[in-house]
């Protein structure tokens, strides 16, 4: 079994590197990549350094935000030079950026929900890190008054649908931009080749387009992709044979995950996703 998308500490993630480790020796994980959002940092960990801690193979990785026309997807690069994408990290996600960047997503929200006339209390909005995103807090919030239900409709059904179809769509009165700070889908691609990397398209059924591999065919015209994230908590079963074989049909390299976060989504764990996840090591032809 492997696990080639986990989050930690040093992204929006609840675990540390150790912790991922031990929980990863104990299922008896072979491969795993821990790709936090938009930061290497892991990747300096000590406990990496600690052989006696986890006997499999860590590949090393990164999920990157990108901007596709006016949709925010994310790319998954493996067997990247860490060195490489640190430097170019600075470019966008220096912790002097993300906090400006939070600042000013928090004020956009709460403006959006004024409008909307949605109930909420300032205090009771938990600050996140600047790796984070503020708008999880928020919405955790409006979740506590019962009386935002009928008002935000299908967005009560789980944070992922609020984000995709609102925060993140251009055509949604949620819409929060933060495509103004995130790369062009090209130049995030061609840094993960620069660092010796692939490429991956990460969960293609997470973002809900109305046709998801008509948006694959798009993308990849603009610029080709080494490989889809095909196993991913994201699509059910029907929906992960659909990705495996437009990849094999394509010549595209295939890769899966939990995109375990710890704490933050506790119906996702390593290794299995919700349940019946668990990659088979098989699809690893790439490494």
């Amino acid at each position: 079994m492997i696990d080639l998308h986990i989050h930690s500490i040093y992204s929006d993630g609840s675990k540390t590197i150790e912790e991922i480790l031990k929980i990863c020796e104990e299922k008896k994980i072979e491969y795993i990549s821990i790709t936090d959002h938009n930061t290497v940092k892991q990747y300096y960990d000590e406990a990496l350094q600690n052989k006696n801690i986890f006997s499999g193979k860590v590949i090393k990785g990164v999920e990157l935000n990108a901007v596709f026309q006016d949709k925010n997807i994310e790319i998954l690069g493996y067997n990247i030079t860490p060195d490489i994408i640190k430097k170019w990290c600075k470019n966008y996600y220096s912790e002097e950026k993300l906090k400006k960047q939070q600042e000013i997503c928090y004020k956009r929200l709460l403006n959006i929900c004024d409008k909307q006339n949605l109930i909420y209390d300032k205090t009771k909005i938990e600050k996140t890190k600047e790796t984070g995103y503020i708008e999880i807090s928020i919405y955790n919030e409006l979740m506590r008054h019962k009386e935002n239900y009928k008002i935000l409709g299908e967005f009560t059904e789980s944070l992922s649908v609020f984000f995709r179809k609102g925060l993140a769509n251009p055509k949604s009165k949620y819409f929060v931009n933060r495509i103004e700070f995130r790369p062009k889908y090209e130049e995030v691609i061609d840094i993960i080749h620069k660092s010796g990397g692939k490429a991956f398209l990460a969960h293609p059924f997470e973002y809900k387009f109305k046709n998801t591999i008509s948006f694959i065919d798009e993308l990849r015209k603009e610029k080709e992709l080494d490989g889809i994230e095909c196993f991913h908590p994201s699509a059910n079963q029907e929906q992960r044979n659909i990705l495996v074989q437009y990849a094999k049909s394509h010549n595209l390299y295939i890769s899966g995950g939990s995109d375990y976060h710890g704490d933050s989504k506790p119906d996702i764990k390593i290794g299995i996703g919700r349940g019946n996840l668990e990659v088979s090591k098989e699809i690893l032809e790439w490494i």
